[in-house]
C-alpha cells in the first residue's frame, strides 16, 4: 500500500510510465509497418535496389534531422511542440500507406515516417532525462525501452496475424490507423498532466555551459565505433534465409525473441549504470563485439544464441547510451547534445551496415573480423574518457 502511495506521488515516475506508453503504441505501428514495406514496396513495382536505397535514406535522413531537432529544442525549449509535431508526422505516415497507389508515394511515406521520428527524438529525450533525474537515469531510460520493446513485439505480430488470415498489406497499415491515435492521445494526455517537464529535473549546479567537453566527444566515438559493427538485423536475416540456418517463418520469431530480451536488458544494464556509472559500457562493448561470429558463423542453436546476445546488446544501448547523454551534458545544451549523439551514431550505423552489406557479398569472415575489431576499439576509447572524467574529478557512478 505504501509503494503504491509513493508512485501516485512521484510525478517523474508517473511522467516516464505515460512516456512510455506512448512509445509503446508508437513502435506498434512503425515497427508493425516497418516489418512489410519492403515487400509493399515490390508489389508496388519498386525494384530490390529501390528498396535498400528508401529504407537506408529514410534512415540517413531521420538521424540528420536529430542534428537540426536537438538545436531547436535548445534554442526554443519548445519541447511539446516539436515532440507532438514528430509524432505526429512518425504516425500518421503509416495508415497512409493504404492509399498509396504507387511505389514513389509508398517511399515518400516511408522517408516522412523515418523523418518524424527523427525530429521528435532528441526534445522526448530531454524531457524524459529531466524526469529520469530523480529516479536515476539508467532505470527511468531502462523502464522507458522496456515499454518500448513491447510495442516493438506486438506490432509486427499483429501484422502477420492480418496477413496469415488473408488480409492485404493496405488492410495491415490501415488497422496500424488504431494504435497510432491511441500513441497519440496519451501523448496529448501527458502534454496536459506535465505542460512543464523541466521542473522534474533535479537541480545540480552546472560550472560549464560552454559547448561540450572533451569527455563527451571521446563517448561520442566510442558509441560510434560500437554503431559501425553492429549489423542490422536486415543483413541478418537475408543470412539466415540464404543459407537456410532456420526456416522462413521462424525469422520473425527469432526477432522478436530479441526485441524481447532488449527490453528486459535495458531494465536490467540501466540498474547497472545507476550503481556503477559509465564503465559498464565497457561490458557493453564486449557483448556487442560477441553475436556477429555466432549469428553468421554458427547453426540454428548458436545463431540464437547470438540473437540473444544482439537484443541484450540494443537494450543495452538503448537505455545507457541515453543515459549517458544526460549525465554529461548541461540543461542549456542537452538537446544539442542528443541531437549530436544521435546523428554521428545514426550514420555511423547506416556507413557501418553499408560496409558490412559489401564484406558479405566478398568474405563472410572479413565481415565478421570488421564486427568484432571495431566494437572492441571502442574499449579503450572508453578508458580514456573515464580516465579525463577522473582527472577533472567528475563523478563516475552517477
Amino acid at each position: 500500500m505504501n509503494k503504491f502511495k509513493d508512485f501516485m506521488n512521484n510525478n517523474a515516475l508517473k511522467f516516464i510510465i505515460l512516456m512510455g506508453v506512448v512509445s509503446l503504441f508508437a513502435d506498434m505501428t512503425y515497427e508493425g509497418a516497418r516489418s512489410i514495406t519492403g515487400p509493399y514496396l515490390a508489389i508496388l513495382g519498386a525494384s530490390a535496389v529501390t528498396v535498400g536505397f528508401v529504407a537506408g535514406f529514410g534512415e540517413l535522413i531521420g538521424y540528420i534531422m536529430r542534428f537540426l531537432s536537438g538545436y531547436l529544442t535548445d534554442r526554443t525549449r519548445s519541447y511539446w511542440a516539436i515532440t507532438v509535431t514528430g509524432y505526429l508526422i512518425n504516425l500518421m505516415a503509416v495508415p497512409l500507406l493504404a492509399l498509396a497507389g504507387s511505389w514513389e508515394i509508398a517511399a515518400a511515406l516511408i522517408i516522412a515516417e523515418r523523418t518524424g521520428k527523427g525530429l521528435r527524438a532528441p526534445s522526448r529525450d530531454v524531457m524524459l532525462s529531466y524526469a529520469c533525474s530523480q529516479v536515476g537515469h539508467g532505470w527511468g531510460f531502462g523502464l522507458h525501452e522496456a515499454l518500448d520493446q513491447i510495442g516493438a513485439i506486438l506490432g509486427p505480430l499483429i501484422v502477420a496475424v492480418i496477413l496469415f488470415s488473408h488480409g492485404s498489406y493496405q488492410i495491415g497499415f490501415a488497422f496500424l490507423l488504431l494504435p497510432a491515435l491511441l500513441a497519440i492521445s496519451v501523448l496529448m494526455i501527458s502534454r496536459f498532466l506535465y505542460p512543464h517537464p523541466h521542473e522534474l529535473e533535479v537541480k545540480i549546479p552546472q560550472l560549464d555551459t560552454k559547448g561540450f567537453k572533451k569527455a563527451y566527444w571521446l563517448y561520442v566515438i566510442a558509441a560510434a565505433l560500437i554503431a559501425a559493427g553492429f549489423a542490422d538485423f536486415a543483413l541478418i536475416a537475408y543470412h539466415f534465409e540464404k543459407v537456410a540456418i532456420v526456416s522462413t517463418a521462424l525469422i520473425p520469431i527469432f526477432y522478436a525473441v530479441a526485441m524481447g530480451v532488449d527490453g528486459v536488458a535495458a531494465l536490467v544494464f540501466g540498474r547497472l549504470f545507476d550503481k556503477i556509472g559509465l564503465s559498464i559500457m565497457i561490458v557493453v562493448a564486449l557483448i556487442s563485439s560477441l553475436f556477429a561470429p555466432l549469428v553468421f558463423l554458427g547453426g540454428s542453436y548458436l545463431a540464437f544464441i547470438g540473437m540473444v546476445l544482439w537484443g541484450v546488446s540494443m537494450g543495452a544501448q538503448e537505455s545507457i547510451m541515453r543515459s549517458s547523454v544526460a549525465v554529461m551534458s548541461t540543461v542549456e545544451k542537452r538537446g544539442s547534445a542528443y541531437g549530436v549523439f544521435q546523428t554521428i551514431y545514426g550514420i555511423s550505423w547506416f556507413a557501418g551496415s553499408l560496409l558490412m552489406g559489401a564484406l558479405y557479398d566478398f568474405s563472410i569472415t572479413y565481415l565478421i573480423v570488421f564486427s568484432v575489431l571495431i566494437q572492441l576499439i571502442s574499449i579503450p576509447v572508453f578508458i580514456s574518457m573515464l580516465r579525463i572524467r577522473n582527472q577533472k574529478g567528475e563523478n563516475i557512478k552517477i
